[in-house]
């Protein structure tokens, strides 16, 4: 026996889109509205099918939030770092969960804003968001600073009181870090143009576009290192230290732009994301920095035991709950469970757990916008109707000399078909609330 879409029986369990009838395909949908709402008599007499489809997208981002079922899903095992990356189709969560031996889901708890990564910036010892340090001049470019400072790099605007500001024609200049080294603890520095002045003065070190300087999560000195010019790999003979580098790590070096960054770490060899402007000279070392840091108000919760983040010290319940015992008054039922917690960092696209959720299976729920792939774009039939009011609605709201009192009529049309849509798609069933309520020990009739 044939069934719709000359597909048989067979066919369709022989495939892979099991279900796939309850829902309609977008392209449907359009093509559907085109026959029923557009063309002579009706109350769309023309419109362009790029038209409709804009509408139609739209109306299922809008249906997506919070009348289709959200069916999204995704399962990892928790990594040390305690974080998990955004869904790329993420718009919003609906639960998290950790998962247990039984394969049963438990929730995490969100922690509400009593923690969070803020960006860390960058202070000296005087509390001023300044990078400085104490130079040695001697009228000559090149500057020896009185301690190590891997967050100084090329490219950095030098100013001080003997930092000169004309060149010999008397045009204005700026003085910018040209190189950097490093050895014995102390970090020398070449600048563009000498310095006017013998002796020691406090240097203030700032970004070329004048914004804060971040603290940085981990400064490595590269040395033995070398590069062809016009090329972009870094090699250390012997490979020693290469481990320590990164992906995503700034590459501060006088023969690489600024803003250069490790694309790619393979063995002995760095991929770096532009070409040397020349070759390296025998030996030398490339300053490898990684910002901006983790805050350490993160840095304190991820290392923290999970009881260490309540307001009370009190110990969790076992199976005897002992710690029940005229000591929860005053409690505060979000932090009442050592399922873990978490927050998620939306600027950064990342989701920090609890340290009790290390290691373990993690599902999120998630909502998405229904547009990430053609396969995504579809609509249960219970709400097809909600999607032609919708985008009815949509068309005659931004059409002109179109009466106010159409407008008005299919704005409740759409409404109301929501309405039945969310009814439809609630799922709900009468034995499985008898079901529910009798476990709550309450008489049901039926």
């Amino acid at each position: 026996m044939g069934l719709l879409d000359n597909q048989t029986q067979q066919d369709y369990y022989d495939g892979n889109d099991f279900g796939g009838y309850q829902f309609t395909s977008l392209n449907d949908i359009v093509t559907n509205f085109e026959i029923a709402y557009v063309g002579e008599n009706k109350i769309i007499s023309k419109i362009k099918r790029t038209d409709i489809a804009f509408h139609a997208q739209r109306a299922i981002q809008e249906l997506s939030f919070d009348t289709f079922k959200s069916i999204k899903s995704q399962e990892i095992t928790l990594p040390p770092s305690l974080t998990m990356i955004l869904p790329q189709d993420y718009v919003n969560y609906t639960k998290i969960s950790c998962v247990d031996d039984s394969g049963i889901k438990h929730p995490l708890y969100p922690t509400l804003g009593k923690t969070s990564n803020p960006t860390p910036i960058l202070q000296n010892e005087d509390g001023e968001y300044k990078l400085t340090a104490v130079g040695t001049l001697n009228e000559t470019a090149t500057i020896v600073l009185d301690d190590e400072y891997l967050n100084i790099l090329v490219g950095m605007v030098v100013s001080g009181p003997s930092m000169p500001t004309e060149d010999s024609t008397g045009n204005p200049i700026t003085c910018v870090v040209e190189s950097t080294s490093n050895s014995g603890g102390i970090t020398t520095i070449v600048i563009n143009e000498p310095a006017t002045y013998t002796g020691t003065e406090t240097l203030t070190f700032t970004t070329t576009d004048g914004s804060l300087i971040l603290e940085e999560e981990s400064s490595f000195v590269l040395e033995n290192v070398e590069w062809t010019g016009g090329e972009n790999k870094i090699t250390q003979s012997p490979n020693t230290d290469v481990s320590n580098i990164k992906v995503g790590m700034l590459v501060s070096h006088e023969d690489f732009e600024v803003g250069t960054t490790v694309i790619d770490v393979n063995g002995a060899v760095i991929t770096t994301s532009t070409n040397a402007s020349a070759d390296s000279s025998t030996p030398d070392e490339a300053t490898f920095v990684s910002t901006s840091g983790n805050s350490t108000t993160w840095n304190n919760y991820k290392s923290a035991k999970p009881n260490e983040n309540q307001q009370h010290d009190y110990d969790y319940d076992d199976h005897i709950f002992e710690a029940n015992v005229g000591r929860r008054y005053g409690i505060d039922p979000q932090h009442a469970q050592d399922n873990g917690s978490y927050y998620i960092d939306n600027l950064k696209g990342l989701i920090h757990f609890s340290s009790n959720v290390s290691g373990k299976t993690v599902v999120l729920d998630y909502i998405s916008d229904g547009l990430g792939t053609d396969d995504e774009m579809v609509v249960h039939k219970f709400a097809e109707e909600a999607m032609y009011k919708s985008i009815a609605y949509a068309v005659l709201s931004t059409r002109s000399n179109i009466p106010e009192y159409m407008v008005r009529r299919y704005k409740k049309e759409k409404f109301a078909a929501i309405r039945q849509a969310k009814l439809r798609l609630s799922n709900i069933k009468i034995d499985e609330i008898a079901q529910t309520m009798r476990g709550k020990s309450k008489w049901i009739k039926h």
